[in-house]
């Protein structure tokens, strides 16, 4: 049974996204996982001025990731960095200091990009960020080469080897939110 509710993040705001793919496709494998959608595509660019009275995008996008009890972000990589609808995103969780959702909760980093190296270095930059911020990011990386055949028609992996990868990762994730639930 799939107890534990994980946030799933999309540091893309791309119709076509193939993380959004990818991620789609990683948490079909997940048996023991639970997981939602959290959108970041919608909020407004992080303002100070605007914690006096934060936007309802803002107020929904935090609620939720409260209600997380981990996340599990899915990144392409802006000139070897993290995108900056994602970073926006984190800005936003972190405020005001003392509501931090980062804080705490198990995360899992996986990318994927055309590129040889997918996003390893865009997934260093995060895991320094969350890293500050106070979340648990599971060991390990999760990058992968993306080309057209990697998913299928219906959406599931059309390779079995990024398909057991993904999976084994994911069971890696389920063990650390089972141990720090």
């Amino acid at each position: 049974m799939k107890q534990h509710r994980i946030g799933m993040i999309v540091g893309s705001n791309s119709r076509e996204s193939i993380n959004r793919k990818m991620a789609e496709a990683a948490i079909k494998e997940s048996a023991d996982l639970s997981f939602f959608e959290i959108r970041i595509d919608e909020l407004p660019m992080f303002n100070r001025d605007l914690l006096t009275a934060v936007p309802d995008q803002v107020t929904r996008f935090v609620g939720e990731c409260q209600q997380a009890m981990g996340f599990f972000i899915v990144m392409p990589e802006h000139n070897r960095s993290l995108p900056a609808v994602l970073k926006n995103a984190i800005d936003w969780g972190s405020k005001p200091k003392e509501s931090n959702v980062w804080r705490g909760k198990p995360t899992a980093i996986a990318g994927a990009s055309p590129g040889a190296i997918g996003t390893a270095v865009g997934q260093q930059h995060l895991r320094q960020i969350l890293g500050i911020l106070g979340a648990v990011v599971l060991g390990g990386e999760a990058y992968v080469s993306y080309k057209p055949e990697l998913i299928a028609a219906d959406g599931s992996f059309a390779v079995e080897s990024t398909r057991q990868f993904l999976r084994d990762y994911l069971s890696d994730f389920s063990r650390l939110v089972s141990r720090l639930a």
